[in-house]
C-alpha cells in the first residue's frame, strides 16, 4: 500500500507527496512550482516530479533517511527558505510552527475532568509520551481543503478526526494517534513489551501474532489496544458514534519499531517515520497544533489533565566551524555573511567569534547551535561544511580533482583476491560453471544429507525455510544445484567459491573460505580437475590417500604434507536415492585457506627442449593411484618429459607419454624401449 510515501528495500530513500498550495501556507515565495523543483533539487531534497492536478501542483519529493526532519510540508518550506534566495527568488517562512504552538495555549474544562492514566513499563521504549482527553467530539467529514490536500498526497480522507491525525503527520512530520476513550477500560494506557504469541487485530482487520518484544499498549483490562508506532487496534478505533477521544503524540525507540514492522509485515506510513528516529522536542508543537485543529473542526473540548512523560529532555548541541576550513574544503572564498545566512535559514543559531589560538591566529569561527531535530545528523565541523556546500550549490564549486591516494590492501586480502581470480579463471577454462548460492540452506536439505542441524547457526527472522541455516559446507548447495539442472545438459561441471560458517560458543562464527566442485562425468575427471588446479597454482607436495567422508563412497583425502586440505569422491548411493538422482555425482570440497597460504604466483622456469618430442599411448590395468603411476613412470625412464591422462574404462586406464632428449633427436624405436620399461614397472 502506498500512502504518500515510497519505501525502498534498503530503507534508505522515502518519497513524500505534498502540494504547492499547502507549501505556501508556511512559505512566502515568488518561485513557481517548476522553479522550486529545479532549485531545491540542486541543493536540497530532490523533487522528482511536479504534476498539475486541477488548480494545484503535486510535488513527489525524495527524502534520504538521515533527513527525516525534511519529510513534511514545514521541513520542505524550511529548506526552500535557505535555498531559493541564492537563485534570486524571494523565500521567507510566514511562521514557524515549532515556535508558534506550545502547551501554554491548552486549557482544561474544570467541570469535566476525565481520568487518564499513562504508565510506561520500560522508559527505553518511549522517549516522550503526551496525551489528553477531549469530549463533545463531533465526527463528520473534513473541510474540503484538508480532504483535498490529503487526497493529493496519496492519503484517503476518512473523517475529520482521522484526517487531522494524517494532516498533522504530513504538515510537521510527526505521526499522532486518536483512540475512542470509551473503549479504553478504566482510562488506563500501559506501554510495555509484548509477549511472544500475543494477538492483536489492527485497524485494517488483520489479526497479528506478535513476535515478542514489540511496543504495545494495553488498557485497564489487559487488552492490547495498540501496536505502537505502526497501527492501532480495531478495538479502540474511532467510530461514527465516538464522542470522546484520547489524543496522544509520542516518540518511540526507532530500532524496536523497525524490527516489529519488518517481522509483522506492517509497513505503514507511521512506522516509516518512527523507525528513522523522530525528535521528541517536536511533540509539543504537533500536540498543540492538533488540539487547535480538533477544537476547531470537531467542536471538541479538553476534559483531562495534560499527560507529558518526558524523562530525558533532548538537548541542543554546539559545533565549532572555522571559516578558513569551510573555504578550504569547498574551494571557494565564501563570505562570513553568506555562511551565517545559509545556516540561520536552515534552523541553526550562529554566533561569530575571533579565535586567537596559535593554530588559527585571528581566525574567524562560528559557534553553531544545532537544533534538536538535527542533532543526530550534525555533530562535527565537516557536517556544518556539508550543509554550507550543498546550499551554496555543488554546481558552483570549482571542478578540481584531488590527488589520488592509493590505499594498499592487507596482504592476506590481496592474496585472497589474486588466488580466487586465478582459480575461477582456470576452472572456467576447464569447462566448469560457477554457481553463487545463498550462505544459508534449508533444514530439510541438511536432514536429507544427515547433517546435524544443531551444529548450524539458525537465522532468527528468515523470510523462507529454504534459507534458514548458515552453511558449514558448500556441498549441500552444489548437490541441489546439480539436481535442479540435471537433464538440461549431458555433462555438468559446477563449482562454487564461498565462505562457510562454523559456530563458536559465545562468539561470532568462524568464517572460512572453501572451494566446492560437483561433476556428473566420472571420478577420474574430478580427480584430474583437482590435480590440474594444484599444478596451475604451483602447489606441490600434494598426496592423495584413501579417506572417509560422510557424503562419499570411495572417498579420497587430499594432503599437503601432514595437513588434510580436502576430500573428493562419489556421492554415496543412499543420498542419491534420497534425492531421487538419475545420474551419479562426483563431489569435492577443498580448504581454500590452505591454497591461499601455499600457492606460488610464479612458475619455475624451465627452458623448452631443443629437440623433437615422441608421443606414445599406453593402456594398462589400473592397480594403483594415478599419482603413483606417474612417480613409477618417471623413475623408470630418463627420456620421459610429461604424462597426460587420456581416458579410463572399467579397470583400465589410458595414458599419453612424451619422450625427448636434451642432447639429440631420438627415434620412435628408442621411445618404445623407454615405454616398455615403464609398462614392465607398472605391471609388476
Amino acid at each position: 500500500m502506498k500512502i504518500g510515501i515510497g519505501i525502498g528495500d534498503d530503507n534508505i530513500i522515502m518519497n513524500i507527496k505534498i502540494t504547492y498550495d499547502w507549501l505556501l501556507e508556511y512559505l512566502e515565495t515568488d518561485a513557481d512550482p517548476y522553479e522550486m523543483q529545479k532549485f531545491l533539487s540542486l541543493c536540497g531534497p530532490s523533487i522528482e516530479t511536479v504534476e498539475k492536478i486541477g488548480e494545484d501542483y503535486v510535488f513527489d519529493i525524495e527524502i534520504t533517511s538521515n533527513r527525516i526532519d525534511m519529510a513534511s510540508v514545514f521541513g520542505v518550506a524550511q529548506e526552500a527558505q535557505a535555498i531559493l534566495p541564492l537563485f534570486g527568488k524571494k523565500a521567507k517562512l510566514k511562521f514557524n510552527p515549532l515556535q508558534t504552538y506550545s502547551f501554554e495555549n491548552l486549557k482544561a474544562e474544570p467541570t469535566k475532568t476525565h481520568k487518564l492514566s499513562v504508565q510506561i513499563e520500560d522508559p527505553a521504549l518511549v522517549s516522550r509520551f503526551t496525551a489528553i482527553v477531549l469530549d463533545n467530539v463531533l465526527i463528520a467529514l473534513s473541510p474540503d481543503v484538508i480532504s483535498k490536500r490529503l487526497k493529493l498526497s496519496g492519503i484517503k480522507s476518512i473523517n475529520n478526526v482521522v484526517d487531522i491525525s494524517n494532516y498533522l503527520m504530513i504538515s510537521l512530520g510527526q505521526p499522532v494517534h486518536m483512540f475512542d476513550y470509551d473503549q479504553i477500560k478504566d482510562g488506563v494506557m500501559k506501554v510495555r513489551r509484548s509477549k511472544k504469541g500475543e494477538k492483536l487485530t489492527t485497524l485494517d482487520s488483520k489479526e497479528l501474532i506478535l513476535p515478542g518484544d514489540d511496543i504495545v499498549i494495553e488498557d485497564g483490562s489487559g487488552r492490547l489496544i495498540d501496536l505502537c508506532g505502526i497501527m492501532g487496534g480495531e478495538n479502540s478505533s474511532i467510530k461514527d458514534d465516538t464522542t470522546r477521544i484520547v489524543f496522544f503524540v509520542q516518540t518511540y525507540d526507532k530500532k524496536a519499531i523497525r524490527k516489529t514492522s519488518m517481522l509483522t509485515g506492517q509497513r505503514t506510513l507511521a512506522a516509516t517515520y518512527f523507525e528513522k528516529g523522530l525528535d521528541p522536542e517536536r511533540v509539543e508543537s504537533t500536540f498543540a497544533y492538533g488540539i487547535e485543529l480538533l477544537q476547531e473542526l470537531t467542536e471538541g473540548v479538553v476534559c483531562s489533565e495534560l499527560t507529558d512523560i518526558y524523562p530525558h529532555k533532548k538537548q541542543e548541541t554546539h559545533v565549532k566551524a572555522y571559516l578558513k576550513d569551510i573555504q578550504r574544503v569547498i574551494g571557494v572564498p565564501i563570505e562570513e555573511e553568506k555562511v551565517t545566512s545559509i545556516l540561520t535559514h536552515l534552523g541553526f543559531i550562529v554566533e561569530k567569534h575571533e579565535d586567537t589560538e596559535l593554530a588559527y591566529p585571528d581566525g574567524v569561527y562560528f559557534d553553531v547551535t544545532v537544533p534538536t531535530y538535527r542533532v543526530d545528523d550534525v555533530s562535527i565541523q565537516e557536517d556544518i561544511i556539508e550543509e554550507v556546500a550543498r546550499v551554496y550549490g555543488y554546481h558552483n564549486l570549482p571542478n578540481t580533482i584531488s590527488p589520488l591516494t592509493y590505499i594498499k590492501q592487507p596482504k592476506h586480502i590481496s592474496n585472497l583476491h589474486t588466488v580466487q581470480y586465478r582459480t575461477k579463471y582456470f576452472l572456467k577454462h576447464l569447462g566448469l560453471h560457477e554457481f553463487l548460492n545463498y550462505s544459508m540452506v534449508s533444514g530439510d536439505l541438511l536432514s536429507t544429507l544427515d547433517y546435524q542441524i544443531s551444529n548450524h547457526l539458525k537465522i532468527a527472522n528468515t523470510i523462507s525455510s529454504e534459507i534458514e541455516h548458515m552453511r558449514t559446507s558448500l556441498l549441500p548447495s552444489l548437490i541441489k544445484n546439480m539436481k535442479d539442472n540435471s537433464g538440461r545438459k549431458n555433462h555438468l561441471k559446477l563449482f562454487e567459491f564461498a565462505k562457510i560458517y562454523e559456530p563458536r560458543a559465545g562468539d561470532l562464527p568462524q568464517e572460512l573460505h572453501r572451494l566446492g566442485i560437483v561433476v556428473n562425468t566420472d571420478f577420474d575427471d574430478l580427480k584430474g580437475i583437482i590435480s590440474a588446479l594444484f599444478q596451475e597454482l604451483n602447489i606441490g607436495n600434494i598426496l592423495v590417500k584413501s579417506g572417509e567422508h560422510k557424503l562419499m563412497s570411495n572417498a579420497a583425502s587430499i594432503y599437503r604434507g601432514d595437513d588434510m586440505i580436502g576430500s573428493f569422491g562419489t556421492l554415496h548411493q543412499k543420498y542419491a536415492e534420497k534425492l531421487n538422482l538419475t545420474e551419479q555425482m562426483y563431489i569435492a570440497e577443498i580448504d581454500f585457506e590452505s591454497i591461499i597460504q601455499n600457492y606460488q604466483i610464479q612458475h619455475t622456469f624451465k627452458a623448452p627442449l631443443q629437440y623433437a618430442m615422441v608421443k606414445l599411448d599406453l593402456t594398462v590395468i589400473k592397480k594403483m593411484s594415478y599419482q603413483k603411476m606417474r612417480d613409477i613412470s618417471f623413475e623408470n625412464s630418463k627420456l620421459l618429459q610429461n604424462i597426460e591422462y587420456v581416458s579410463s574404462f572399467e579397470n583400465k586406464i589410458s595414458l599419453r607419454f612424451y619422450f625427448s632428449s636434451e642432447t639429440k633427436n631420438i627415434t620412435e624405436k628408442e621411445a618404445l624401449l623407454e615405454l616398455e620399461q615403464i609398462r614392465t614397472a607398472l605391471n609388476s
